[in-house]
C-alpha cells in the first residue's frame, strides 16, 4: 500500500530511524499511557510490549490471530492473558507510513486515544524518520473474491492490480446520514485524506459504555460526539464525511494485522472491527484466495538498494 518515493517505488522493508515516544490517555480506560516505538529487524513485524509485565507474558504480537475482543476497538492478547486495546488507530498509522518493522513499548492495557485520529501517530513517525532495509518487502496478493457478513453488514476482499478500500456506511442520524468513499491508497492518500479522520460516537450511548468499562477516557477533545442531529464539537467537522474516513481508517490499522499490507480491493458495509477481523480469519482460512508477494524479483531489489546507498 505504502509507496515511498525514497524506497524505490515501496520494494523494501522499511523501519524507524529512531525510537519517540508519545503519551496520551486511554479511550476507554481513562489511564495516562505513555508509549515509545522502537525501530525493529527486518522480517520482525509488529510488535507490543507491555512494560508493566515481565518476560514473554510483556510480548503481544500484532496478528490477526491474536485478536481477543473487538468490542467498540481492537485488543490483541498473548497466551499470558495479557492484552493491549486499541491499537487500530497506530496500526493505521504504521500501515499508512509504510513501517513492516517496528517494537511498540507501553505501559498500560490500551494505545492512548490522542485526538481520536492516527495524525498524531503519522507525526510521530515522521519526527523519528524512516529507514529502509536490507529486505524485500512481502505483500498479500487478493486472488479471488473473499466475504462475509449477515445481509446488513459486511466486509469483502476481491482482486485489484492496486490497494483499494471503499466503505458505505447508514446512519439514522442527519449528522452522518449515507456516506461513502472509495481510496486508491498510499503514503499520500492515507495522510491527506484518511489519517486526520477522528473516531465518533454518540452521546445517548456514553452512559452504557461506561458501566460496561468502556469509554472512560473519551471526550470532545478526542471524539467526534453527536447529539440526536449535531455534532457537539464545537470547531465542527473536518471533512464532511469524515464518518466514513474513519471507518477506512480502522479498516486499514485492523487489516494491517494481517502482517503485510494487500493488493486488492477491500470494501467494507456498516462494518467494524469484528467483521475485519473475521474477514482476515476467512482469507487465511482459503489457502486458494492469497499469495505473497514481493514487488520486484530478488536480484532487482538489491540492486536497487546498493543505487539507494550511492544516492
Amino acid at each position: 500500500m505504502a509507496n515511498n518515493r525514497s524506497n524505490a517505488g515501496g520494494m523494501f522493508q522499511q523501519t524507524l530511524k529512531k525510537a519517540v515516544t508519545i503519551a496520551g490517555v486511554g479511550l476507554h480506560s481513562g489511564v495516562i499511557v505513555t508509549l515509545t516505538i522502537s525501530p525493529s529487524d527486518a522480517n520482525s513485524g509488529i510488535t507490543f510490549i507491555r512494560t508493566d509485565r515481565h518476560g514473554a507474558a510483556a510480548v503481544v504480537p500484532a496478528r490477526w490471530d491474536a485478536v481477543v475482543d473487538t468490542r467498540m476497538c481492537t485488543v490483541i492478547g498473548n497466551e499470558h492473558g495479557t492484552t493491549i486495546g486499541t491499537i487500530e488507530h497506530l496500526m493505521s498509522a504504521l500501515a499508512g507510513c509504510g513501517i513492516d518493522n517496528a517494537i511498540v513499548a507501553l505501559d498500560g492495557i490500551e494505545v492512548p486515544i490522542m485526538d481520536g485520529s492516527a495524525a498524531p501517530f503519522v507525526a510521530a513517525i515522521e519526527q523519528a524518520g524512516i529507514a529502509v532495509q536490507n529486505a524485500p518487502r512481502r505483500i498479500i496478493r487478493i486472488l479471488k473474491p473473499v466475504a462475509i457478513g449477515d445481509g446488513v453488514k459486511s466486509a469483502s476482499f476481491t482482486p485489484d492490480d492496486a490497494t483499494t478500500y471503499s466503505f458505505d456506511i447508514d446512519f439514522d442520524s442527519a449528522a452522518i446520514s449515507r456516506q461513502s468513499r472509495a481510496v486508491e491508497m498510499d503514503v499520500d492518500a492515507f495522510k491527506d485524506e484518511i489519517s486526520s479522520a477522528r473516531t465518533f460516537g454518540f452521546l445517548h450511548e456514553v452512559e452504557g459504555l461506561r458501566k460496561m468499562g468502556l469509554a472512560r477516557g473519551g471526550s470532545l477533545d478526542n471524539a467526534v460526539v453527536i447529539s440526536g442531529d449535531t455534532v457537539m464539537n464545537a470547531e465542527g467537522l473536518r471533512f464532511t464525511d469524515e464518518f466514513v474516513r474513519h471507518k477506512i481508517l480502522d479498516a486499514v490499522g485492523d487489516l494491517y494485522l494481517a502482517g503485510a499490507t494487500f493488493i486488492g480491493h477491500f470494501h467494507g458495509v456498516r462494518s467494524g472491527h469484528a467483521l475485519n477481523n473475521q474477514l482476515l480469519r476467512a482469507l487465511f482460512a482459503d489457502r486458494s484466495a492469497w499469495r505473497y508477494e514481493t514487488p520486484v524479483s530478488l536480484p532487482i531489489a538489491h540492486r536497487a538498494l546498493k543505487q539507494l546507498a550511492v544516492a
